[in-house]
C-alpha cells in the first residue's frame, strides 16, 4: 500500500489532539480559576480533574492509532501488531467512559443547582461517543483476527 493512502487519517489523528491540548492548557484552566457563578466553584472541581484524567487515555489512543495507521502502511494491517494497538484503543476508549461515569453525579449536582437538565444530557456525550468507539474497535479487532486466521489457512494450504 503506497504511504500517501494513510497520511490523510494520519492528519486527522493529529489534528484531533490539538483541540483537546488547547482546551487542557487554556480552558480549563481558565474556568478552574474563573468559574461562572463562585458558589459552585467546589464542585467544577472534581469535573476539571476527572477531564484532566481523560486526557491521557485519549493522547494514548490516538497514539495507538497513529501506530496502527503505520501498520498499514507497512502492509502489516493483518497481523497481532494491529490486534494489540486495537486492544488497546479499545481499553482506552473505556477508560475514558468510566472516568466520565465517575464525573456525571457531579454534573448532576451542578444541573440540580442551575436548573439546567440539558447539562446532564452534555455530561453523558463523552461517555456514550467513547463506548462507541471501545465497541467499533473490539469489532474490527475480532474481524483482524478473523482475516488473520483465514490468512494462515490460506498460507498453509498448497
Amino acid at each position: 500500500m503506497k504511504r500517501g493512502s494513510t497520511l490523510f487519517l494520519k492528519m486527522a489523528v493529529i489534528l484531533m489532539g490539538i483541540p483537546v491540548l488547547a482546551i487542557g492548557v487554556y480552558g480549563l484552566l481558565f474556568l478552574a480559576n474563573n468559574p461562572v457563578n463562585p458558589t459552585y466553584a467546589y464542585i467544577l472541581y472534581p469535573i476539571i480533574i476527572g477531564i484532566y484524567v481523560t486526557i491521557i487515555p485519549f493522547y494514548f489512543g490516538l497514539y495507538q492509532a497513529f501506530k496502527l495507521l503505520t501498520y498499514i502502511d507497512k502492509n502489516e494491517a493483518f497481523s497481532e501488531l494491529s490486534v494489540h494497538a486495537l486492544k488497546k484503543i479499545k481499553y482506552c476508549a473505556v477508560a475514558i467512559s468510566a472516568v466520565y461515569v465517575a464525573v456525571l453525579p457531579f454534573v448532576y449536582i451542578v444541573a440540580e443547582l442551575d436548573d439546567a437538565p440539558g447539562l446532564i444530557f452534555m455530561g453523558m456525550i463523552p461517555i456514550l461517543a467513547s463506548m462507541v468507539i471501545a465497541v467499533f474497535a473490539a469489532v474490527l479487532e475480532k474481524l483482524v483476527i478473523n482475516a488473520i486466521d483465514i490468512k494462515s489457512e490460506n498460507e498453509l494450504t498448497v
